[in-house]
């Protein structure tokens, strides 16, 4: 991946609904309860208020099929935490950024952007938040049509 592959983006700091799902296929489950809760608050994927970023917590052990994941959807300071879902405020922070099509390809774009993040002149912040998944059209139901943002946390 070369610079031109990369931007760096400076991201606000957010309040966001959360979800966490544990298991075999546990984007499915947060994106659920994320989805559930967005339609109570009167979102929708497609919405131009409807923002979501994704991480794995925890991330996979060797040996077990299970793992997290945890969905967040940006939400104003109206919105109420209700089961399972938790209110975060998340700061804002420094990240290097790269778009790419196709959920069968996510796996090869986050190991290209972390080699691209290992020759570059950044350094991961004492405080490194986990790097994000974005889906930039969620109403969209081919994931390999799915275009996404990876963002990875830096510090200058």
């Amino acid at each position: 991946m070369t610079l031109k592959d990369v931007r760096i983006v400076d991201m606000p700091a957010m309040r966001v609904a959360s979800a966490l799902g544990f298991g075999t296929e546990p984007e499915n489950q947060a994106a659920t309860m994320i989805l559930d809760f967005a339609k109570k608050i009167g979102l929708a994927p497609g919405d131009a208020d409807y923002r979501t970023f994704g991480f794995n917590n925890p991330n996979p052990s060797p040996g077990s099929p299970n793992y997290g994941y945890e969905m967040w959807l940006v939400v104003g300071p109206e919105a109420e935490a209700a089961e399972p879902i938790t209110i975060k405020d998340v700061p804002g922070s420094k990240y290097a950024v790269t778009r790419f099509t196709g959920l069968s390809n996510i796996g090869r774009v986050w190991r290209e952007l972390v080699a691209w993040f290992e020759d570059s002149p950044y350094t991961r912040p004492a405080n490194c938040s986990a790097g994000l998944e974005e889906i930039l059209n969620p109403a969209e139901t081919d994931p390999e049509k799915w275009t996404f943002d990876l963002y990875l946390s830096i510090a200058v």
